[in-house]
């Protein structure tokens, strides 16, 4: 894909918001294990930057998709996973949905003012018994009235703790497990800051081995009482809403984890150059020096099909199988460059603080959350042939 002076113009902003407003306060949020979601939010809704492909009348710049990835690769240069995430969910997560299919009560209701960084989003799809099996979700919503009375529980889910709103795949009725769901939007509190919303109650914050700096809750919901015009699209159609949301959630999984991989490498070279050791440097080693290049070389093998993916996906190409694959090579490259790398700082690399081991932490999650490795190669498989695919009708 050609990158402009355009896409350029949104690296440098980025980066600069990153060096000057994220960066210098990454190791205190981590050590708290929350970060100022509506503080962060806000400075990058002011430059512009949380709407890049939503619609322009709700505060977006209607840009393609090719923005928002290369705004996840950049945020790759966050020296931790967890704030880069919570980005993401707000972007290319908990809104796609929303942008798409949302009536225009809802999207200026919620995605503008999520566009402007006045309010935080969260998606809500994994609970407790279902994560990478979507379809197995238990929470429901019941009509009373013109309202939905939602109940049920949500687990693993980012920002839920400081979120004002929350995407909400729920169950409303019907055998079909891909037609007897809905995308529905839940007010998490009563304006920014404020008071939970009744009947919504946080369980507990959960603690994790990485992502430390990434707010993750388990929520439940008690007869939490929503108008049905608060639901997306049509009703019945969550699940497949979802799985659209998923390919972009994937392309930037893939996309964010390209910079971060690219300074894993970096620095171990910088170190490797600097580490003294039998008469040389640890970078005299010629196997230290053909591993670092094996590793870069996939890095930049996952750069080749992450952006080759995106591009089909801006001509309007379903790339369930490229986001896939990408999302899976991206998760398995987390692991390896992450350990390999670790190996080669020695003790240093054992220690808390390190950049690497940081990624050694947080880069776990990439084989997990969005979908599984394995959930990723059954969709692949099916994509080959190889396995029967379910009708969603």
């Amino acid at each position: 894909m050609q990158l402009t002076h355009e896409h350029q113009q949104v690296r440098d902003t980025l980066r600069r918001y990153i060096d000057e407003h994220i960066n210098p306060h990454v190791d205190a949020w981590e050590e708290a294990e929350i970060f100022p979601a509506h503080q962060v939010f806000k400075g990058l809704g002011d430059l512009g930057l949380l709407g890049l492909t939503k619609p322009p009348e709700y505060g977006g710049a209607g840009l393609d998709y090719s923005y928002s990835m290369v705004m996840a690769e950049t945020l790759g240069l966050v020296r931790c996973g967890a704030v880069p995430m919570a980005i993401g969910v707000q972007t290319d997560m908990c809104t796609p949905a929303l942008a798409r299919f949302g009536s225009d009560e809802l999207k200026r209701q919620f995605l503008a003012p999520a566009i402007a960084g006045d309010q935080v989003g969260c998606i809500g799809v994994s609970e407790p018994g279902a994560g990478s099996d979507v379809s197995g979700i238990r929470s429901v919503a019941r009509k009373d009235g013109g309202d939905y009375l939602i109940s049920g529980q949500k687990m693993w889910i980012t920002n839920s703790l400081q979120a004002d709103w929350m995407c909400m795949l729920v169950g409303t009725g019907g055998a079909n497990p891909h037609r007897n769901k809905s995308l529905v939007m839940v007010p998490m509190r009563d304006g920014p800051g404020g008071r939970l919303t009744p009947g919504i109650e946080v369980a507990r914050k959960i603690r994790k081995i990485g992502m430390d700096a990434s707010d993750t809750g388990l929520i439940y919901f008690d007869e939490v009482r929503v108008p049905q015009r608060h639901r997306i699209g049509e009703e019945g159609q969550g699940f497949i809403y979802q799985m659209q949301q998923f390919q972009e959630e994937r392309l930037w999984a893939a996309a964010n984890s390209l910079s971060t991989l690219d300074a894993c490498i970096r620095e171990t070279i910088d170190w490797a150059r600097e580490r003294r050791m039998f008469g040389g440097t640890l970078l005299d080693q010629q196997w230290v020096q053909f591993k670092l290049v094996e590793l870069q070389t996939e890095v930049e093998a996952l750069r080749a099909l992450t952006w080759a993916a995106g591009e089909r996906y801006v001509q309007g190409q379903d790339v369930l199988q490229w986001a896939s694959m990408a999302k899976l090579k991206a998760g398995r490259l987390m692991r390896q460059v992450a350990d390999t790398c670790l190996q080669f700082w020695g003790g240093m690399g054992f220690t808390w603080e390190n950049r690497v081991s940081r990624l050694y932490r947080d880069g776990r999650l990439a084989s997990i959350g969005g979908g599984a490795d394995e959930v990723m190669m059954g969709i692949i498989a099916k994509t080959m042939g190889m396995a029967r695919r379910e009708r969603a009708g």
